[in-house]
């Protein structure tokens, strides 16, 4: 991805479209977060790395930081998705690898690498984005920590303090930390390790504790397969972030039980796939710094979890029983995955109707309600919503150049809750009720989805389920992985066949021999 030609204009830049296809009118800030990992192949004598120690690959990762120094504006800032964006997320995810690589070439006191990684960190010191995004804090607590030890300097001290408190402030009682109002088990993995090694290096700002607690949670979400979490959470990201289960392991035995099972899709090479080049550099580094961070006595597998455990706050139920494991977003539209004792069985995001109008309703948009949870039955109703499918035209494409060239350069963060509001969050009512139940039967479930509509079925063109389907803009979501292959199940002659406002009924059964 990176132009390693010493003369170019953007030598060290990671952005391909940018510099080589020439596609995009700026390069994006958050890809010279890859000079991390090039840092690390140079840095770790690890089997079978070729690139151990190779003064080209040094070159290149300090490249990569001063690409992210020239590029930069004025203010330290950078831009992510669109010009003038000053993305606190790139700018906290570049400056985060910027401080490792300097730290792990010796290169922290070059006056343009000193210079620019106080000017990022006095940005983002003070800067607050749109949105509750914890795992942005989290980069941003650590960055202030790291720049704390790099310079010597109590100019940091205050803001980690304001800002580690602030993080600490969007931990829910449950153990999970806010992602765009909900709890997401991928994200939730990146902000451990962020608070494991921020603990380790500044062990006075008491992130241990809620560390520990969020660990608990997500232990919940690790699949029987090792995979976690999914579209049935906030985010629907299939991320896992190991580095940092393996640096709290250090005071926590279910860090590492975690990693043990979590990392099962890496070793028998069924992971999802990262490799993207907008976010294939978070998984790779925290994949090699998870190597780094091995430790060699591991702690006895725990034993198959047992019983129902419901998340009100995450809106998140986990059921387990000896022949199967249900894991259920209570307020997606009972948008679920259900696996036996080591493999998926099914994954399912819920019924979708597209209409003759181009619009598609969906049942796994945030809004819906657990409104009964008896032992061996759950039941959960709401209102389908319109799918969040906005794309960017040429006309669009201009006129948001136009404004940020303009009026949205001095004020980015009301352009980010625009663009949030369209892609991420709210939600708008479709001209459907639903309501779906779980029932439990040996060795499996039952799920029955009754759909009504307000006025009836004339307008629908294509109706079905998916295992896989988001409806929101997260850009970390929607990754292949194997156990994808799970076909389409086409409800549309059955809606055909339907009259007036005549409920569409689908049950099924899952579970052993099905």
């Amino acid at each position: 991805l990176q132009d390693r030609t010493p003369v170019s204009p953007t030598y060290g830049c990671f952005d391909r479209a940018y510099w080589h296809y020439r596609m995009m009118d700026f390069p994006c800030g958050m890809s010279q977060e890859f000079a991390l990992p090039l840092a690390l192949a140079w840095a770790l004598d690890l089997p079978g790395n070729r690139w151990f120690g190779d003064p080209a690959i040094r070159e290149w990762a300090i490249a990569g930081i001063r690409y992210a120094a020239r590029s930069a504006h004025a203010d330290g800032s950078c831009d992510d998705y669109y010009p003038f964006e000053r993305a606190a997320g790139a700018a906290a995810f570049s400056l985060y690898a910027a401080l490792h690589v300097a730290q792990l070439l010796d290169c922290t006191q070059d006056p343009e690498i000193a210079a620019f990684l106080r000017l990022r960190g006095r940005w983002l010191a003070h800067h607050r984005e749109s949105g509750r995004l914890s795992n942005h804090e989290a980069l941003i607590v650590a960055c202030l920590a790291m720049l704390g030890q790099v310079t010597g300097s109590p100019e940091w001290e205050a803001p980690l303090m304001e800002r580690a408190a602030r993080l600490k402030s969007w931990q829910h009682a449950e153990g999970w930390f806010d992602e765009y109002g909900g709890a997401d088990p991928g994200y939730l993995s990146l902000t451990i390790g962020l608070l494991a090694e921020t603990d380790r290096l500044r062990p006075d700002l008491a992130l241990r504790e809620p560390c520990g607690r969020a660990i608990a949670f997500i232990a919940r979400f690790v699949h029987p397969d090792g995979s976690l979490g999914g579209e049935y959470a906030s985010r629907g990201t299939r991320n896992f972030f190991p580095h940092g289960f393996e640096i709290a392991g250090a005071w926590s035995e279910a860090a590492l039980r975690i990693n043990d099972r979590a990392l099962a899709p890496l070793r028998e090479d069924r992971q999802p796939c990262y490799a993207d080049d907008r976010i294939v550099g978070h998984h790779v580094w925290s994949w090699l710094r998870a190597w780094a961070e091995w430790r060699a006595e591991r702690p006895a597998a725990l034993p198959p979890p047992e019983g129902r455990t419901h998340f009100p706050g995450a809106r998140l139920l986990v059921d387990h029983a000896p022949d199967s494991h249900l894991f259920v977003g209570t307020a997606r539209g009972g948008a679920f995955k259900l696996f036996d004792d080591r493999a998926l069985v099914v994954s399912d995001t819920g019924p979708t109707l597209a209409t003759r109008a181009g619009r598609v309703a969906v049942t796994h948009l945030e809004g819906s309600r657990l409104i009964a949870a008896e032992p061996g039955r759950l039941v959960i109703e709401g209102r389908m919503a319109w799918a969040k499918s906005a794309r960017l035209t040429p006309a669009k494409s201009v006129v948001l150049r136009v404004l940020m060239l303009g009026i949205g350069r001095f004020f980015p963060d009301l352009i980010r809750r625009l663009l949030q509001a369209v892609l991420v969050t709210g939600r708008k009512d479709a001209p459907f009720a639903f309501r779906r139940t779980f029932e439990r039967v040996p060795g499996g479930w039952t799920v029955r989805d009754d759909i009504v509509p307000d006025e009836g079925w004339q307008g629908v063109a294509m109706a079905g389920i998916s295992g896989f389907q988001t409806s929101t803009a997260t850009i970390m979501a929607r990754v292949w992985a194997p156990d994808q292959a799970q076909p389409w199940l086409d409800l549309t002659d059955r809606v055909a066949a339907l009259h007036g406002k005549e409920p569409l009924v689908i049950e099924r059964r899952f579970g052993s021999g099905q």
